[in-house]
This record gives C-alpha cells, structure tokens and sequence, in this order.
C-alpha cells in the first residue's frame, strides 16, 4: 500500500511541478553542443555515489558537474541509458579492481573475437597488473605489469614493465626476437584499446557501459587499491554554470534545466534532485533499476516547484525471497 501511495503521489507531484504528463505532446528537446546554459540542455551535478553501470560494474563519484547530452531532436529518457551521454566538466571518479576486472571482461574484450579472455585486474605498489588469456596465441595464460599516466590528449597510457607467459617471464626474450605488444596483440577490434609497441593506450570515454562519458582526463593515481581519475575542463569549451545543491542533501544526483522522462512521466524545465535517504554511507544508485528505488522512496516539492525524491540505496533495498521447491 505505501508503494502504491509514494508513486501516485509523485506522479501528482511531477505532474504539477512539470505541467506536463506522458499524455501531453511537448517539443523534443535536443542537447547543447556548446556547454551554455539553453533552455533545452540538461545539467547535471552528482555527489557522493557509486553509480551501478551494470549490475557488475559500479564507479564511485566523487563529486561531478556537467549535463546530459541526448541523441538529436530527442531528450534523456532514464529507462533508456542509450538515449543520452554525460558531458562533464569536472568530475573525481575512482575505479575499484572489482569494477575494472568485470568492466575488461562484461564491455571492453566481451565480444566474442576479443584477443583477451578471462582478465583479473589488480594492484601492486603504484603498478597495474592483469592477468588473464591471450586468445589470438591460442589460449596462452599471460600477465602484465606496468605503470598508467595521462597524455596531454586525455588519454590512459599504460606502460609495460614486465610480461609474463605460461608462468615464465617474456619480455626480454620479445626484446631480443623484436616483439611487442603491438605485433602480439590485435586491439583493432577493441574500441577504446590500442598498442603503441610494448605499451597501451586506452581511450576512458570508451571504457565504460552507457551512459557514455565525455570528458577530459587531467589526472590519474593509484592509490589504496583503486584508480582515481579526475576530469577536468577541455581547452576552448565553456563549461555549464554550476547548479546549487536544493534539498539539503550530502548524497545525491541532480538533474536542472531542459526535459527529462522516466517511466511515463516527462518533466520540462526540469529541477529534479534524487536524493540518499542514508546519507551515511555514499548513495547506491543502480540507472537499471531506478524504478525500484523510486518506488520505495517518497518524494517532497521545493518551494521553488522543484521535486527532492528520496530513495534507499539499491544495495539495501529486500531482494525477493527464493522459493524453494
């Protein structure tokens, strides 16, 4: 019952706030390719939330400023991560070796002709290493090691430092045959991977499941196991004004401006702000199952006729009890 009563009542709330249902025809919006402030573009500011990708691969952000960017001649439609990007203009994102490892394995090398298989990311010291199968070898068990810097054009490089196969260590046996990664390794049909003779570059606005990233890495560091990666302005782009924080919360997403749509409901001149009811810990926010948050949450109007949507991390909502037979 209370389910059914948080949603009716958001649904009224939105309605109001908004001026508009699903039954109501609207002009598309479409995204803003210049970073201003137009009354079609979607900005967006995030705090404190580890963000579910995918079930399996989850990043914590920081802290995040930007907008959503939408295909042409439509809006950002949260049942449809495909339907929109993320623009950013700053962002402090840290990538766990849990996250990596499925990132590498469920997105990056998943098709079925990826020269890599069965990939375990992990840390030691200040260095990266992987491990896993080397397909196009015919099923070799390897591992590197190495260390990962930003160019000046934003891109991930990955420095090796040793190589190992079958157990046993290669990379002066490759140097001394004049071998690298570039002539063992096929990334072309890899996006976001390429090799420039022993070392890899990655491309991080192609490293992740939609919604797409764009933006433009500054910095990177190993630190305690993890990878932070901070973003930052591109040279010649105008960022977006930045939104001020409006429900009084620690953890949450924010989303100001433009049009957005979720469910059968679409908010205009959009000012929706979903919010971590346990704000303890960072907020569990999984963009597959939003639904099942939203309907576990209630919501609250600003005097200002925005909307603040309070919603129990993912991670604690009750799964649905097994049935034994």
């Amino acid at each position: 019952m209370r389910r059914t009563f948080t949603l009716c009542n958001l649904s009224l709330l939105l309605a109001f706030a908004a001026g508009t249902t699903s039954a109501q025809t609207e002009k598309p919006a479409s995204a803003s390719t210049t970073g201003g402030d137009s009354a079609t573009t979607v900005r967006t500011a995030m705090r404190n939330v580890d963000y579910h990708l995918t079930d399996r691969i989850i990043v914590n952000i920081t802290s995040l400023n930007g907008r959503l960017t939408p295909k042409p001649g439509e809006i950002p439609v949260f049942d449809d991560k495909n339907s929109f990007g993320l623009d950013v203009d700053s962002a402090k994102i840290t990538l766990t070796m849990t996250a990596l490892t499925n990132d590498l394995n469920d997105y990056v090398f998943a098709k079925p002709d990826a020269p890599l298989k069965k990939l375990i990311a992990s840390i030691q010291g200040d260095q990266i290493v992987m491990k896993g199968i080397l397909i196009s070898k015919g099923g070799i068990p390897f591992g590197t090691s190495g260390t990962m810097s930003v160019t000046s054009e934003g891109m991930i490089h990955v420095h090796t430092t040793k190589v190992t196969a079958l157990h046993l260590p290669v990379k002066g046996l490759m140097d001394l045959l004049g071998l690298d990664t570039q002539k063992m390794l096929n990334t072309k049909k890899v996006e976001g991977v390429s090799a420039d003779k022993d070392d890899l570059v990655l491309d991080p606005e192609k490293l992740l499941p939609p919604p797409q990233l764009h933006g433009h890495l500054t910095s990177l560091k190993i630190e305690n196991g993890v990878i932070d990666l901070t973003f930052g302005p591109e040279m010649g782009k105008v960022a977006s004004a930045p939104i001020s924080e409006s429900c009084s919360a620690r953890n949450y997403l924010h989303f100001k401006g433009g049009s957005v749509r979720f469910g059968r409901l679409t908010m205009s001149d959009t000012d929706l702000e979903l919010v971590d009811a346990s704000p303890a810990d960072p907020f569990d926010f999984a963009i597959d199952h939003y639904n099942e948050q939203l309907m576990a949450g209630y919501s609250k109007m600003t005097r200002t006729g925005g909307l603040c949507v309070h919603m129990p991390d993912y991670d604690k909502l009750k799964q649905p009890a097994i049935v034994k037979k």
